[in-house]
């Protein structure tokens, strides 16, 4: 038989050998599952620690007035002073001695306009010479009352009742007019300074509890609350500063210590969604709407303030709309989605 007869029946007996081809199978659709949520306004009240340092609220500087030699000085760093005690005592004999002459010159000016007085009814002087004595008699007055006023200032009494926390000086030192000599504190007037962001601020009020953490005393938890809320905003960092009282002042607490300071705050009702709905990209904040017939589309939104675990929607967004917040694995716009529960 021919080689290529051969060739022939071996090409048609492989292909009567080969399996039918299976018939396709229709596969059905897949289905986009995803989750939602709706857009709705709800307050929240959460709270959030701030830091701050303690500082004392009531405090003086002691200047002193007057130039001089101190031979008084009796307090130092940590003493307690009382209302009224002497702080600080200079060497005033000279002011004395120029003070005991303006007295003497004050008298004799008062005594020369008297008998001069008596003169002038008589028309042996001249009223000229009566105005001239009555103005050294005023000069001579006002040169006591100032040496009156500079012996005064030789010495300093405490205006209240407090702890001394800083000694500049000693006794024995020449010191000049307006030299600073001692800082006093009060002890229980302590405050801590916390500076809050502009948007919080306003939801804060007055007598506002807040709980309080000295490090340097440890763990524990110390009640206090707002006592005062300062009227400006920093234009630079666009915080406040409010100060924090204790209700009572815990043992060993001292001015510079660094405090925690946690406050609850409750905010009035905001437009919020689940975080998980939040996306971002090269071109922004965004999220998957779902219309009535379960097609999506893409939102750009405006985001503030994260709160828990969700966050605040400032622009984009109106209550009753329905979002995304979970399923996102490829999904895209006018895509259509199958809800779950």
């Amino acid at each position: 038989m021919p080689w290529y007869i051969f060739s022939v029946i071996f090409l048609l007996f492989i292909a009567c050998s080969q399996p039918p081809s299976p018939t396709p199978i229709a596969r059905t659709p897949s289905v986009h599952l995803v989750k939602t949520a709706i857009v709705s306004p709800q307050p929240y009240r959460f709270a959030a620690v701030y830091t701050g340092s303690l500082r004392a609220r009531r405090f003086v500087r002691i200047f002193m007035q007057e130039g001089g030699r101190i031979i008084h000085l009796p307090y130092y760093e940590g003493d307690s002073v009382k209302a009224n005690a002497l702080l600080v005592q200079l060497d005033d004999a000279l002011l004395k001695a120029e003070l005991d002459k303006a007295i003497a010159t004050h008298q004799y000016a008062r005594l020369n306009v008297r008998r001069l007085q008596k003169l002038a009814k008589q028309h042996i002087v001249s009223s000229d010479e009566l105005s001239r004595a009555q103005t050294e008699l005023e000069i001579a007055r006002a040169e006591e009352l100032l040496l009156r006023t500079r012996s005064s200032y030789s010495k300093i009494t405490a205006p209240f009742a407090g702890i001394v926390t800083a000694r500049l000086a000693e006794a024995g030192d020449v010191i000049n007019a307006n030299t600073h000599i001692l800082s006093i504190i009060v002890p229980s007037s302590l405050v801590i300074d916390v500076h809050i962001p502009e948007r919080l601020l306003s939801q804060l009020k007055r007598l506002d509890p807040a709980s309080i953490q000295i490090d340097a005393l440890g763990t524990q938890t110390y009640k206090g609350y707002i006592s005062r809320i300062h009227p400006t905003i920093d234009p630079r960092t666009r915080f406040g500063k409010i100060e924090i009282a204790l209700r009572t002042l815990p043992k060993g607490a001292q001015e510079g210590q660094f405090c925690r300071v946690t406050l609850t705050q409750h905010i009035s009702p905001q437009l919020t969604l689940p975080y998980s709905a939040l996306r971002r990209d090269r071109e922004g904040e965004y999220v998957f709407l779902v219309d009535a017939n379960n097609k999506t589309q893409r939102q750009e939104v405006r985001s503030g303030r994260r709160l828990a675990d969700r966050v605040e929607i400032l622009d984009g967004l109106t209550k009753g709309q329905t979002v995304v917040i979970k399923g996102f694995l490829g999904l895209q716009a006018r895509k259509t989605v199958q809800l779950v529960e």
